[in-house]
């Protein structure tokens, strides 16, 4: 089974408590009056005789509900992204939020063309046939992928018309819609309601896009602050807000555009308030929402993961087991680790410093003065003279950066190819570059005492069975955790 639905019991459990540990693990599907609730949900308790419970939104709307408008269940976190072994399904639902099939929604010939070259792009990047993957679409979720992507696309507009004051129409853009009249389509199918009727209850005032991202507690915003602190680059990475708020902003490069995200912690609830500038270009936001939650990991199921990563650990050692911290991108990872061979963190922060005061300029982006992390291209062609480390440390740099310029995604072969890249590099970089949620680094120093330490220095490969699949969550808490 694709995702595993929690027992009636404890459903029932947790919404009557409103167990925000539960939110978006399972969705409260009210047959007495057509909607579907997340545990959280402010409203009276319906009757159990009255409420079938989902493994997901999308399950909810296939059984003909409606999605709540008090609790927004487009809102929810997401659930773990191991949620069972179709992992292609997985990795095809995840492209589909980040857009792969955005605008190709329109009945035309040539956009019905359009549609089918996206649905066969995208089955090629899971390695499949698109015929194979309509069959897990319809098999696990009850839908086809192009009606899975118009009901993504219907809760992301649904939740920049609640939390956003955008113009209509960008909103229909911004969700992926091809054109206003689909969306207004859509909207008219799927929730018996108009994007103005919605609009209308909104109470936003601010200017701007800004959301909500809920997370699931024990997550910790401020420890993962903590951690983005202590490696930041200046002028790429900030921690306070205009207020004088405690915040993580940072800059991104996404869809070939530069922009930027800052997310606060929302006093008195489970959520962050992020506040995006997606380069000056609206029709990249889902997009930039996929990126912003991978790096800021806000869809951890922390509780389950920490009860699986501690299950083999010695009795008397209680892990500090967070979430895991992405960077900006696979290329700004793998520099990241080339730069910490051999070095402190705090040298290798440093050299990060240098390295982008060398080959990128300070630009203004929605009103902020900041630095963005350079390309592949740009470091590929520099001279790394404001580096002060080893010559084959630099020659590295240049020969990954150009093996990057070629491929934005090169594999671990390739990697591993250029001289003074090992294993260590490369899982690093796949940890926080790619949020690989499943890299132990049974090599890195600090990790290699700590495995000792607990008795496991000679078994390695059996603790990353045991722990599998969350080595990375395993190898971050070995790093915080005091033994």
């Amino acid at each position: 089974m694709f995702q595993q639905l929690p027992s009636a019991e404890i459903c029932q459990r947790a919404r009557l408590s409103r167990d925000a540990r539960f939110d978006g693990l399972f969705f409260t599907g009210v047959f007495s009056t057509g909607i579907y609730c997340r545990p959280i949900c402010p409203a009276t308790a319906p009757k159990e005789e009255n409420v079938r419970y989902f493994a997901s939104a999308l399950a909810a709307a296939a059984a003909g509900l409606r999605p709540c408008l008090r609790c927004r269940p487009e809102s929810a976190p997401g659930s773990s992204p191991w949620r069972g072994t179709a992992t292609t399904l997985t990795r095809a639902m995840a492209l589909i939020d980040a857009g792969a099939l955005n605008a190709t929604d329109e009945h035309t010939s040539e956009q019905a063309q359009t549609q089918a070259q996206a649905m066969e792009a995208l089955a090629g990047r899971v390695g499949v046939g698109s015929r194979y993957l309509r069959k897990l679409f319809c098999e696990h979720l009850g839908m086809s992928p192009k009606a899975f992507g118009d009901y993504r696309r219907l809760l992301l507009a649904k939740a920049l018309l609640h939390q956003t004051s955008l113009p209509i129409t960008d909103v229909a853009f911004a969700a992926g819609f091809g054109s206003v009249r689909r969306f207004n389509e859509v909207f008219r199918e799927r929730l018996a309601l108009t994007p103005s009727a919605i609009r209308a209850a909104s109470k936003v005032k601010d200017a701007g896009i800004r959301l909500n991202l809920s997370f699931r507690p024990p997550y910790d915003f401020m420890q993962l602050r903590a951690f983005f602190m202590a490696r930041a680059i200046p002028g790429a990475e900030w921690f306070s807000n205009d207020a004088g708020e405690a915040c993580y902003g940072r800059t991104l490069r996404v869809a070939g555009d530069a922009g930027w995200f800052e997310a606060c912690l929302q006093a008195g609830k489970n959520a962050l308030a992020v506040t995006i500038y997606p380069g000056g270009r609206v029709s990249a936001l889902s997009q930039w929402l996929a990126e912003i939650k991978r790096v800021l990991d806000v869809d951890a199921n922390l509780s389950l993961i920490h009860e699986h990563i501690q299950a083999p650990m010695p009795d008397g050692v209680v892990l500090n087991t967070m979430t895991l911290p992405g960077a900006g991108s696979f290329f700004e990872a793998a520099c990241r680790a080339v730069l910490g061979q051999q070095v402190s963190l705090a040298q290798a922060t440093r050299l990060l410093g240098l390295l982008t005061d060398e080959t990128s300029d300070e630009v203004e982006l929605g009103g902020r003065r900041c630095r963005v992390f350079p390309t592949a291209e740009q470091v590929a062609s520099a001279t790394l003279e404001s580096l002060k480390m080893p010559g084959s440390r630099k020659k590295a740099l240049l020969e990954m950066a150009a093996l990057f310029s070629r491929s934005p995604q090169p594999d671990d072969a390739a990697l591993l190819g250029v001289k003074g890249i090992g294993p260590w590099t490369v899982s690093y970089a796949r940890m926080r570059g790619l949020s690989d949620p499943d890299i132990l680094l049974a090599g890195d120093l600090v990790v290699k005492q700590k495995l000792k330490a607990m008795g496991w220095a000679k078994a390695p490969d059996t603790l990353m069975g045991q722990v599998s699949p969350w080595g990375s969550y395993l190898t971050l808490a070995l790093w915080h955790t005091d033994l």
